[in-house]
């Protein structure tokens, strides 16, 4: 290959730039990103950025002394790609043909309808939705947090700490039942409460009111929330739209083999808009983690080298992360289709605790609250070979 295109410029693209070079890729290398700024690391973006404690330097993701030999084409979208030519094509105008492309577009933050426009409500995705965000919180005032998942949290646990009144509603009985399952899930929302932070579930938001800036959150049931900021946190969609027409498979973002292949040959897809097959589940995931997006572009980079010639291997169980409230949360594997999940160490009660997910009696799961040690051991044998 002369060259390869690596579309997707934050970790997951770093990540697939840094593993062909290190498998020994000496081509031209060509590096596409829609924002402007270089790779930074996107989880304290909710955390020790927002709160203040952490600069932007300190989010690069770059080595000072790295070098990939890279050309870097910033601020630069996606907008097509063409099989024929095997070009990608960019909003200005210009195209890159290339012989081998990395997909690693991501995902965007969904927004609700009709609030496009009115100051006070953000999103979370992006390091200028962080700044824009910081200065609001800076001033203080009343937080209402639609959606209650990992980012929702996190930015509660943050605004909490600097002295706002914080809300948080979410549409589900059960915060983070979809990745936790609903009796762990309703143990780590728990934390709200335990921190002066008031959980509204199981209703839905109906709108926004205020003129030119918000003023409040309008629920289904008639209730109205007074807001001065407002932290839309509902999950994000794939970023896959430029890749219609063009022979890629889309299912839930780019449809994957257990190795990150694609239905073209000479295509393979990473990070959080690549639906990736998983062995042990037998079915597509799309994983959107930190930890897949740094891992498993080195298993794309290889097939892609290879021309699709090796076996692919079975990925790691997804692993993440949440810091809550000065509690570390971790997950690995995957809650949905467990059977029965069982506390091994510590007491719910007390936020620390370490439960396994089983189904048929195998460990498929496992999560721990300010249990690192107990954790990673359980972690392991989750990764072990099926």
């Amino acid at each position: 290959m002369r060259t390869v295109a690596v579309v997707g410029a934050s970790l997951a693209g770093l990540s697939a730039a840094r593993s062909l070079r290190k498998r020994g890729y000496d081509g031209r290398l060509v590096v596409i990103g829609d924002e402007i700024h270089r790779p930074y690391d996107r989880p304290p973006l909710s955390k020790e950025f927002l709160a203040g404690t952490l600069g932007e330097a300190d989010l690069s993701l770059e080595t000072d002394d790295e070098d990939l030999r890279a050309e870097w084409l910033l601020g630069a979208r996606a907008t097509g790609l063409d099989r024929t030519e095997r070009a990608v094509r960019l909003a200005d105008g210009r195209e890159v043909r290339t012989d081998g492309l990395v997909i690693a577009t991501g995902a965007a933050a969904r927004m609700l309808p009709g609030t496009e426009g009115l100051a006070g409500v953000h999103s979370l995705r992006t390091l200028d939705d962080a700044r824009a965000l910081r200065d609001e919180l800076a001033r203080g005032g009343r937080l209402v947090v639609i959606g209650g998942g990992f980012i929702g949290a996190e930015v509660a646990s943050t605004a909490r700490a600097l002295g706002l009144d914080v809300t948080v509603v979410e549409v589900a009985p059960t915060p983070l039942a979809g990745p936790l399952g609903a009796t762990m899930g309703s143990v780590v929302s728990a934390l709200h409460a335990d921190h002066g932070v008031r959980l509204l579930c199981g209703v839905g938001v109906k709108g926004l009111s205020g003129e030119s800036r918000v003023d409040a959150v309008l629920l289904e049931d008639g209730r109205s929330i007074p807001a001065d900021i407002v932290v839309v946190g509902v999950g994000a969609r794939p970023c896959v739209e430029w890749l219609e027409g063009s022979g890629v498979e889309l299912d839930n973002g780019v449809k994957c083999g257990a190795d990150g292949r694609t239905s073209l040959a000479g295509v393979v897809a990473v990070g959080d808009c690549a639906n990736w097959y998983d062995p042990r589940a037998g079915a597509h995931r799309r994983v959107e983690h930190w930890t897949g997006a740094r891992e498993r572009p080195d298993a794309a980079v290889a097939t892609l080298l290879a021309g699709g010639a090796v076996e692919p291997g079975v990925p790691r169980p997804p692993y993440f992360w949440s810091d809550q409230y000065g509690v570390r949360i971790q997950f690995a594997g995957h809650a949905a289709g467990a059977d029965s999940v069982t506390v091994e160490e510590g007491a719910a009660d007390d936020r620390d605790v370490l439960a396994v997910y089983r189904r048929a009696g195998r460990p498929v799961a496992v999560l721990g609250m300010n249990q690192p040690r107990l954790f990673t051991r359980w972690r392991k044998q989750l990764s072990a070979p099926p």
